[in-house]
């Protein structure tokens, strides 16, 4: 699932207008998902969307964002996030240093400090209704978070300092909507979000998608023929239904597989005699479910994966293409 965008320059700020791409999946499953967040948005709640990897948190929220068809400022989740980043700070500050050519210890030194307030993305956002998706957000320290409690809940925006001509508070554009998105908690580099932020979310957990989505997006993505497509999902399915993995395969995995088997311009059949075709899901497999390199549990992968091969991958054409 993906989308297209076009970028408009604001001064510091980039604004961005979703635009489903035409292989953009859309099945039941993923109507579902959308129509229950388009209410939650439209009932004037900030909607997050939480899930491992793979699930497509972000996909959705730009599927969201164009619904909502206002432009969309683009925040994504990091350490180094600071309140700064998202409402914005002084700037002007000059400092230059001139050494004297006649007398070597003499240095001169000329500063300048010219304060001027500049907008950051949540204020552009706030001010004019836009729709702001900040993606995995939780990547970002919770302090850095704290501005969005009033935005979010009062529909204000408070300044920590002074601000243009003196302005501590703005009040929000009734068209701002806000999307968030973020992976569980036990992920590396994810910081938990603090509870009066998460109580002010409308949280959906986004699971693995149903064997027909992976199965169209698989196909429409990599150029696999349908019939093969399904036997990659269902190979992928198996492993993950199993439960014997550090990190559950998604639609990724399918993904990986197909367009590995693309690459090989028709010399690896989907079938279960061909050699080639097992090593690459074991490899890609065995890697997109341990984090460590586990040898135990990427002996208990591969001995699903084989046996899926063999379940699914009856022998016949099984070349890949679409």
């Amino acid at each position: 699932m993906t989308t297209k965008s076009y970028e408009v320059n604001e001064g510091t700020v980039t604004v961005v207008q979703p635009v489903a791409s035409k292989d953009f999946i859309e099945t039941p499953f993923v109507r579902d998902v959308i129509d229950r967040a388009m209410h939650y948005l439209k009932a004037g709640f900030p909607v997050h969307l939480r899930g491992i990897a793979g699930t497509g948190k972000t996909t959705m929220a730009l599927r969201l964002a164009e619904f909502l068809d206002k432009p969309v400022v683009w925040l994504q989740g990091d350490e180094e996030l600071s309140t700064t980043h998202l409402i914005g700070g002084d700037i002007g500050y000059h400092r230059r240093s001139l050494r004297d050519n006649f007398i070597s210890s003499v240095l001169k030194v000329e500063e300048d400090a010219s304060r001027e307030w500049v907008d950051n993305r949540l204020t552009h956002a706030c001010q004019n209704g836009y729709t702001l998706i900040y993606d995995e957000f939780t990547r970002s320290r919770p302090e850095a978070n704290n501005v969005l409690l009033s935005v979010l809940q009062e529909g204000v925006l408070n300044f920590p300092t002074s601000r243009g001509k003196g302005e501590q508070v703005i009040r929000v554009h009734p068209d701002f909507h806000a999307i968030f998105t973020s992976n569980p908690e036990e992920y590396a580099g994810v910081h938990r979000s603090q509870d009066a932020l998460r109580d002010r979310l409308v949280t959906l957990d986004l699971e693995c998608f149903d064997r027909e989505t992976e199965m169209r997006i698989t196909h429409k993505k990599s150029g696999t023929a349908l019939p093969d497509a399904a036997k990659i999902v269902d190979i992928v399915r198996s492993v993950r239904e199993s439960g014997q993995y550090e990190f559950a395969p998604t639609v990724r995995g399918c993904l990986m597989i197909a367009k590995a088997v693309h690459a090989y311009k028709g010399k690896v059949k989907i079938q279960k005699t061909d050699p080639l075709f097992r090593q690459i899901c074991l490899d890609i497999l065995t890697s997109e479910t341990s984090r460590i390199g586990s040898k135990t549990t990427a002996k208990k992968v591969k001995d699903i994966v084989l046996k899926a091969i063999s379940q699914y991958c009856k022998n016949g054409n099984g070349n890949g293409h679409g």
